[in-house]
């Protein structure tokens, strides 16, 4: 008996995403192969959300009592980026729960229409202090759904 065929991600197209950030590559970004490591596109990531979320004034990384945890995350891969390139992350929000959020991430080489490598990674907001899950805050969960 033969296995059902899995489905193939694809590159997405820039309609896919709700809000852009430019992230510049370092040279540090290259990898011996000459393109970006794999381990950087997770940190652009977490600059794309943080920052998005910061400049919304819904995240404060140092007093606030509320802070999001990574709990899952993924990236598919298309076609490499390198040093010095501009990349673009595109960012939305794909479900808005109590307590977590599932943001997707399209990385793209600067101009061009569809996704280097695209993603997804998972926060559950929990109480600073205690680390335990709480419902996001009004003022987080309404700017949130801004990107659904």
């Amino acid at each position: 008996m033969n296995a059902p065929a899995s489905t193939r991600p694809e590159p997405r197209a820039r309609d896919h995403y709700r809000v852009f950030r430019a992230i510049g590559t370092r040279w540090m970004d290259n990898d011996v192969y000459g393109h970006v490591n794999n381990v950087v596109y997770y940190s652009w990531f977490d600059t794309a959300v943080n920052a998005w979320l910061i400049e919304q004034g819904a995240l404060d990384i140092h007093g606030g009592e509320v802070i999001g945890l990574v709990v899952e995350t993924r990236c598919n891969y298309f076609a490499p980026l390198a040093f010095p390139q501009t990349v673009e992350a595109g960012l939305r929000v794909a479900h808005l729960g109590s307590s977590s959020v599932r943001y997707e991430v399209g990385l793209f080489a600067q101009g061009e229409p569809l996704t280097a490598a695209c993603g997804h990674f998972i926060h559950v907001y929990v109480d600073r202090a205690s680390r335990r899950p709480v419902a996001l805050p009004a003022l987080l969960k309404n700017t949130l759904q801004q990107l659904l």
